[in-house]
């Protein structure tokens, strides 16, 4: 990361006030469908994303998993335990990069999913946009992106600073997870403003919305309608899934039951539309004021 631009050293920065650093063009995904997950934090985001990382691997594509998050839980249903980060393995060789070999960091899950949990920096210090882009940096040196289909990076809560909005510099579209309730709808709109800001500059566009958790979308259909997005998928808030997670296994894995078919269907079916490619969508949200208005749930 550095402050070229990849397009032009005179482009304005991501949105009013941005004081984003940006990323360096030799740093770009290349070759890959890249996809960022984002939602409000215990959404179920690790879930949908490593269950879409195995839906995309049943459809035959080959997929690595990046985990933002420091407390680098996101792939842990895909490799059945906690992973070492990008930063603890680079703090073991006092972060030269150069004496790390790619199983030091990177470990194959269910299906063949690859998995790689870029952590993030001690509490208080740092930047998360510095942990995603020392991450990429590796994959690229040791050329394991060249052999990747899929990539899909699993971000840290709704936190869209600087930092952890650095994989929407990567990405070619961004999926919002959100239930149908009111904290999951306001991060959703701040998500959505993060995203078409990155798209000033980058390539990432909206996908969609994956509804998650919920038995009705009404409020998410409602506010969707407002701004101008796509419910993509629904995941109702069902036992297996839930179990699933406590399994430390992916929904393909479960014992065969009408929810968890309908389940995997639905990912099956989200992975290949995604594959298939979207249009991308542009969403105009909502003020924060305008958005407490609007979603005056009773």
């Amino acid at each position: 990361m550095n402050l070229h631009n990849p397009k032009s050293s005179f482009a304005p920065p991501d949105g009013e006030g941005s004081v984003q650093v940006q990323m360096d063009p030799r740093d770009e995904i290349k070759g890959a469908k890249v996809f960022a997950v984002y939602g409000k934090g215990g959404i179920g985001k690790s879930t949908t994303s490593s269950n879409l990382s195995a839906a995309f691997s049943k459809l035959g594509h080959r997929v690595l998993q990046i985990g933002c998050d420091p407390k680098h839980d996101s792939t842990f249903t895909l490799t059945k335990k906690l992973m070492p980060t990008v930063i603890d393995v680079l703090e073991t060789v006092e972060f030269h990069s150069e004496e790390l070999r790619p199983d030091d960091y990177m470990f194959e899950g269910y299906n063949g999913v690859m998995c790689v949990e870029a952590g993030g920096p001690p509490a208080g210090t740092g930047c998360g946009g510095y942990v995603v882009g020392q991450t990429v940096k590796l994959l690229k040196q040791h050329h394991l992106l060249e052999d990747t289909d899929v990539v899909i990076f699993d971000v840290l809560g709704d936190v869209v600073c600087g930092g952890f909005a650095a994989p929407l510099q990567h990405a070619e579209r961004a999926l919002v997870v959100a239930a149908n309730d009111f904290d999951s709808i306001f991060a959703m709109n701040r998500i959505v403003a993060a995203i078409g800001a990155k798209s000033k500059n980058y390539e990432v566009r909206l996908a969609g919305v994956v509804a998650n958790r919920s038995r009705e979308t009404d409020e998410i259909d409602r506010f969707c309608d407002k701004i101008g997005m796509e419910r993509l998928a629904h995941f109702r808030d069902v036992d297996a899934i839930r179990r699933s997670r406590l399994k430390k296994c992916t929904l393909f894995e479960m014992e065969d039951s009408p929810e968890v078919e309908q389940a995997r269907s639905e990912y099956l079916r989200l992975a290949q539309d995604l594959w298939d490619g979207r249009e991308p969508q542009v969403a105009t949200p909502m003020k924060d004021r305008e958005i407490f208005d609007f979603l005056g749930f009773e």
